[in-house]
């Protein structure tokens, strides 16, 4: 009892510092977000080639983001896989000084519009901390693992501002288990991070979505075939995001620095002509999920363009994960499916768009991590929507269920089989 009292103080304590952190990390995001709009505002109105005003920039925050990770190599990329790498026992815990390095190198490379995820440097930013927590309450060394494990679950919880969604992350992808100890640490952690957090950012779920209705037991089919499709389009993802990172790794004559730098003009191009196809993507989910009519032919582009500027902007090697990408994709795919099922389909369909296009974010999700349950809860909590929750587990089972017979593994699995061996010893 008194071990498991220290372990959920220590775990309040640690969520105390992540909620902050991960506000505020949050808070420079959304803020670079709105300064990158009025740029590209400011790069159309400017005589001769203003187009060259978002490609400077973009390089020029992935060439700063690229020099921090000179500096701690650990910061590059997610990170999630480092924090499953330290629970499994393959590599040290992160010192704190990751911190900084994640805060300022994300704000730096998602703020100048590369398609990464704010869930990964959050994550390792909440593993860091929750392991110099743990230092510090003098934890034996199988605690201190366990904690940056479920503190990086906190982590998740803030940048989805999903508590349970957070700590159900921590149990069922990294630690694929239900210890006590555990499930205390990552639900006290999660809920104090969160709680946190919405002092920062707003007591509020991160989509607004107007109510809608419970899509009728008829069209339980489609959501499975919807489903089917999904898991194969999540394998093509995981194996687009393996070849980027292994064909960019590649070419040695070209420093990373200027790989990073030549990553970040192409992003800061497409970015030009249309802001919403890079970035994280919240402005673009919301849309969606608001019912906004968005032609067809620009859904075609902006998944297509989505699809393959979140690998290749994961190849720079900057601090960014892959997850909040992922919702933006998997809405726009399930805005196209019902865009062509109703092209065929007598009747209309209309009424299956915002559904769909929820189901295609956990699906997607699901897919691509192989964490189904945390996907399905993670969108129910972003968007405080419960009415399509029949069809999600249906849609979000068979895609896990196809891309396991496709032959495809968990991305985490993939990245921390990649991760070299020196960054798996640095750390205390």
């Amino acid at each position: 009892m008194r071990g498991s009292l220290q372990i959920c103080v220590t775990a309040v304590v640690a969520g105390v510092f992540i909620g902050f952190a991960g506000g505020a990390f949050r808070w420079c995001l959304d803020t670079a977000d709105r300064l990158r709009g009025h740029l590209v505002d400011w790069a159309h109105s400017l005589p001769g080639p203003g187009w060259l005003v978002p490609i400077a920039v973009a390089a020029a925050g992935a060439t700063l983001a690229g020099l921090i990770v000179r500096w701690e190599p650990l910061a590059a990329g997610s990170g999630i896989q480092h924090v499953e790498a330290v629970f499994l026992g393959e590599a040290r815990p992160p010192l704190i000084r990751l911190l900084p390095a994640k805060f300022v190198g994300g704000v730096l490379s998602m703020g100048s519009g590369l398609v990464l995820g704010r869930e990964g440097p959050t994550v390792h930013m909440g593993a860091a901390i929750g392991a110099e927590t743990a230092r510090r309450a003098r934890l034996p060394d199988p605690e201190v693992r366990m904690m940056q494990t479920a503190l990086g679950g906190a982590g998740l919880a803030v940048a989805f501002n999903a508590p349970i969604g957070g700590a159900l992350f921590t149990l069922e992808e990294v630690t694929k288990s239900f210890r006590m100890k555990t499930v205390l640490a990552a639900v006290f952690s999660a809920a104090t991070a969160v709680a946190c957090s919405r002092v920062v950012l707003g007591n509020h779920a991160d989509f607004d979505v107007e109510p809608i209705g419970t899509p009728a037991l008829g069209w339980l089919p489609l959501f499975l075939v919807f489903g089917v499709l999904t898991g194969i389009i999540g394998a093509a993802y995981n194996g687009l995001v393996l070849w980027f990172l292994d064909h960019i790794a590649a070419i040695r004559r070209i420093p990373t620095l200027a790989k990073a730098a030549v990553i970040g003009g192409i992003i800061g191009a497409a970015m030009f002509v249309y802001p919403k196809s890079v970035g994280g993507g919240d402005d673009l989910t919301q849309q969606i999920l608001s019912g906004e009519h968005i032609v067809i032919s620009v859904v075609i582009a902006l998944l297509v363009v989505r699809f393959i500027a979140g690998p290749l902007s994961y190849s720079a090697a900057v601090p960014g994960g892959l997850f909040a990408p992922l919702l933006a994709v998997g809405a726009l795919w399930g805005l196209l499916f019902t865009a062509c099922f109703e092209a065929v389909w007598p009747d209309d369909a209309t009424q299956l768009a915002v559904p769909m296009a929820l189901v295609g974010m956990a699906a997607f999700f699901g897919a691509t991590v192989r964490a189904p349950v945390t996907a399905m809860v993670l969108v129910t909590e972003m968007t405080a929507t419960t009415e399509v929750l029949i069809p999600m587990m249906v849609a979000t089972a068979a895609a896990v269920l196809v891309a396991n017979l496709v032959g495809s593994p968990p991305i985490y699995d993939s990245l921390r089989d990649r991760m070299p061996e020196d960054l798996k010893q640095r750390g205390a």
